[in-house]
């Protein structure tokens, strides 16, 4: 039988704390024991006895929060304000830093310069922390692209799209190609601190490219080529996607020439309607989900021995054809944050 466990109250913030020895020293006047206070409150008895003592000592202010120890802040609320503005709205280089993201070091700059205060790294986290930041890793994005298109994109053109596929019955894809070579390597390894570890890998150079195309009911579908991937390649790929297809087919690709030279146009136009071809707005991968198809390949491959490109290709078709048997797998890649407006 397993026993409740009880808690100290520790974990327990201030008010918190407060409200608690208050309510409980109340219910034990008011005839309950101190055993079923302490297992109402989910603590230990001992906790309570203590909370007892000390009213029996100090009376109702002994019950009251205390203030919380350690030297005033050195900055003022506006100021604290000021800063969360600076860091959330804009990058270093408007403030004239040396750095494009945002460090405790370029932080503790701006405050010295801002306010002439001088603050430890420690210090500078535990303000950014209390403001609500977090270090994260960011998002990487051309500064070529446009938000009010990608904005555009999100709220009108895909909805447009997605409600035109309904009307016609079709099936929705976004379709991509990505290469990997034999020289790109991810991922961690045991090693003893101090040790970097080091991994024997062939000195050859190699590559393999991929298209392939995911739905948001989970549909996965990929081509591998040996070489360029050229106008026919994106072709030959268009064209075995319309195999079985007895509904329209809708693709979304980037605007890459490939997708739309004239070969590729008079192939879809001979479809009569079957086939469309819609383009994301410029300088967007992130709205593509079929991206997060080449990050699961490239991991699953990069992390293995690969000697020869014979090697290399069977390791990434054993991951693509793995993928077509998880189509969860591939409804979780419009889960992400950035294609969450593609989902069903």
């Amino acid at each position: 039988m397993k026993c409740k466990r009880t808690s100290d109250g520790r974990n327990f913030d201030h008010h918190t704390l407060q409200v608690m020895r208050q309510q409980a020293i109340r219910a034990v006047r008011e005839g309950q024991t101190a055993t079923s206070v302490a297992a109402a409150f989910g603590l230990n008895v001992r906790t309570v006895f203590n909370w007892l003592a000390k009213f029996s000592d100090g009376g109702d202010e002994a019950l009251l929060a205390k203030p919380i120890p350690g030297r005033p802040p050195k900055l003022s609320d506006e100021e604290m304000r000021w800063i969360a503005q600076a860091v959330r709205d804009h990058t270093p280089q408007q403030f004239e830093l040396e750095y494009g993201l945002w460090t405790l070091t370029l932080i503790a700059k701006l405050i010295h310069r801002q306010f002439g205060k001088s603050m430890s790294l420690a210090a500078v986290s535990r303000i950014m922390k209390l403001l609500g930041f977090s270090a994260q890793k960011p998002l990487y994005q051309a500064w070529q692209q446009d938000a009010a298109m990608v904005r555009r994109w999100e709220t009108k053109t895909y909805p447009q799209i997605k409600a035109e596929a309904r009307a016609a019955g079709a099936m929705v894809y976004f379709a991509d190609e990505a290469g990997i070579r034999s020289d790109y390597h991810t991922g961690t390894t045991w090693a003893p601190v101090g040790e970097t570890p080091v991994v024997t890998v062939t000195g050859r150079r190699f590559s393999l490219n991929m298209i392939s195309a995911v739905s948001p009911r989970g549909d996965f579908r990929f081509m591998v080529h040996e070489g360029t991937v050229s106008a026919p390649v994106f072709k030959d790929f268009l064209s075995r996607l319309m195999i079985g297809a007895t509904k329209p087919v809708f693709v979304i690709v980037d605007g890459h020439p490939i997708h739309k030279s004239r070969l590729v146009q008079d192939y879809v136009e001979g479809l009569n309607g079957q086939l469309q071809l819609f383009y994301l707005p410029p300088y967007a991968p992130h709205l593509n989900p079929d991206e997060q198809v080449w990050a699961h390949v490239k991991r699953r491959v990069s992390k293995q021995a690969v000697q020869a490109k014979d090697d290399m290709k069977k390791l990434a078709l054993g991951a693509l054809r793995r993928l077509q048997k998880l189509p969860r797998l591939v409804r979780s890649f419009f889960k992400q944050p950035e294609c969450q407006y593609a989902r069903q």
